[in-house]
């Protein structure tokens, strides 16, 4: 009896809890301040921290860039419907030097 007495409320407290993932960044700044083929990984660690992941992108005609990722979501359980995401990849060249970059989300 008293487990269920513990189980219920704490059942209720999660249904009703706030999820975040990732850190969160400042994509305006990002953008005020990168230059393709000038910004250097260095100015984007600088910037935004460590990112969340890295990976290869390989471009039709065969290049490599090196690809880090940021991303930070947040919204309530179970109401998925107010969740906010936004993700941030930057393409380096062999150099380290911004070659592009994608966003999807944006500022809240």
């Amino acid at each position: 009896m008293r487990l269920l007495a513990i189980a219920v409320p704490v059942a209720l407290l999660c249904a009703c809890a706030s999820l975040q993932v990732g850190h969160d960044f400042d994509l305006g700044g990002f953008q005020a301040k990168v230059q393709r083929g000038v910004t250097t990984q260095a100015d984007v660690r600088n910037w935004l921290g460590d990112p969340a992941g890295t990976g290869v992108s390989v471009d039709t005609n065969g290049e490599q860039f090196e690809e880090w990722s940021y991303y930070h979501g947040q919204g309530d359980l179970p109401d998925a419907g107010n969740a906010h995401l936004k993700m941030l990849q930057i393409k380096f060249d062999a150099h380290g030097i911004v070659r592009g970059y994608n966003w999807t989300g944006g500022p809240k």
